[in-house]
C-alpha cells in the first residue's frame, strides 16, 4: 500500500516519526512535505496529498498540522477524499470502518509522536465495513457531486 504524507510546520516532528513508522513496517511512502521546520501554509500540503489520493498513486493519505483541523477542512474540499480529524483510538478505527475515511488529520500540538502512531495504526489496518454504511457513504458523494 502506498500512503501520501503531508505537513504544515505544527506536524514535522509527527510526520517524520509516521514516515519512519510506516516504512519500517513494510508501506511506500510518499512524503509531500515539509521537511524542515519552516511556515508553510497548510492547504498547499494537503492539497498535494489529495491529489495523490485522486490520481490513485496513493491509497491512503496522513496530514498533520498544529490541530488536524486545518488539514481536515483543507482535504474535505477535494472530491472523493474523505478526511478526519482524529486524536483518540475510537475515532480512528471507526472513520475507516464506518464512514471509508481515506485521509487521516492530526494535530501535532494536541497529541503526542506515541499516540500518533497507534492512531495511524490503527486507521491504516481497518478496512471499511460496507453493508449499511457503503449507502451513506454514497450519499457523501451525492452532495458532493451536486
Amino acid at each position: 500500500m502506498k500512503i501520501a504524507l503531508g505537513c504544515d510546520h505544527g506536524g514535522l516532528e509527527h510526520k517524520n516519526a509516521i514516515s519512519e513508522y510506516l516504512q519500517q513496517n513494510g508501506f511506500e511512502v510518499t512524503d509531500f512535505g515539509i521537511y524542515e521546520l519552516q511556515s508553510v501554509d497548510y492547504p498547499d500540503i494537503a492539497s498535494k496529498v489529495c491529489e495523490s489520493i485522486q490520481k490513485n498513486e496513493c491509497q491512503l493519505g496522513i496530514l498533520v498540522c498544529g490541530t488536524g483541523i486545518g488539514m481536515s477542512i483543507a482535504a474535505n474540499k477535494h472530491k472523493g477524499i474523505r478526511a478526519a480529524a482524529v486524536s483518540e483510538h475510537f475515532s480512528a478505527k471507526y472513520t475507516r470502518l464506518h464512514n471509508n475515511s481515506n485521509v487521516l488529520c492530526l494535530g501535532g500540538r494536541v497529541i503526542g509522536v506515541g499516540t500518533a502512531l497507534e492512531l495511524v495504526d490503527l486507521f491504516i489496518n481497518t478496512e471499511f465495513e460496507g453493508g449499511r454504511h457503503q449507502n451513506r457513504v454514497n450519499k457523501i458523494t451525492e452532495i458532493e457531486n451536486k
